[in-house]
């Protein structure tokens, strides 16, 4: 199907907005071990060695399903003492979404990193208060509420593992619209451990967009190496089964 030409007026500050919140909501790390929920019990927010080096393959998809706009990305990206610096290997799609959507996500995260500003988006009491862990059908949850309004903090829950010792998710509404054009932003955050350390392998958002419909950015992580150490064909099988099971 062709794609229809970027929009004039109204419409095109809509265009605007898509980018602006599929650039917040695509930045976000690994929940930290360090600061972990005072008084929480749960173990999956205790005791876990920090992420502090990566070297993944980042595989990232834009779409505006009424604008029918869609951009693929795949680009190597690796964090470190030196900072966070990526590069394109492959890419595909509108123009428009590959620039302003996907390469605006990376550059962002580099903004924030240099900036020293990554923990921004951390699991901790800085950041939300904490309810208490409950039970469900398979698993647990703690219910999570942004302390301040931002455009990388969500209103949601943290899924846990039936046993409670693992992270699996975090999902919610984004505490703050990125846009007045923005009527609700929802982001599913995934996390696995590879190899002892918890980290993000994968974000879903979905907005609501005023006038424009739906717009979707998916990212997955492949890694290659964490803290320094290249990644176990173990952990390797547990991020293909997620990759799968999705």
């Amino acid at each position: 199907m062709r794609q229809q030409p970027i929009p004039h007026g109204a419409n095109q500050r809509n265009w605007v907005a898509i980018f602006t919140l599929l650039v917040a909501v695509g930045v976000g790390t690994a929940p930290a071990a360090k600061d972990a929920p005072a008084g929480n019990a749960s173990p999956a927010l205790q005791s876990d060695p920090a992420l502090q080096q990566y070297r993944a393959l980042r595989r990232m998809h834009a779409k505006s399903e009424k604008f029918n706009h869609e951009g693929w990305m795949e680009a190597w990206t690796e964090l470190d003492a030196r900072g966070f610096r990526y590069e394109i290997v492959s890419e595909r799609g509108s123009d428009t979404v590959r620039k302003k959507v996907l390469r605006a996500l990376l550059e962002r995260e580099k903004e924030l990193v240099e900036k020293g500003q990554p923990e921004r988006s951390d699991l901790t009491p800085d950041n939300y208060t904490f309810a208490t862990e409950t039970a469900g059908p398979g698993c647990r949850y703690i219910l999570i509420k942004a302390k301040r309004k931002d455009v990388t903090l969500v209103d949601g829950r943290i899924v846990l593992s039936e046993d409670g010792r693992e992270v699996l998710r975090v999902e919610g509404m984004l505490s703050k619209n990125p846009s007045f054009w923005t009527n609700s932003v929802n982001v599913t955050r995934h996390y696995a451990r590879l190899d002892g350390v918890r980290v993000p392998i994968a974000t879903e958002s979905i907005a609501k967009v005023k006038l424009a419909g739906l717009s979707k950015l998916d990212v997955e992580y492949e890694y290659e190496s964490i803290n320094g150490r290249p990644v176990s064909t173990a952990a390797r099988t547990v991020a293909a089964n997620f990759g799968s099971s999705r």
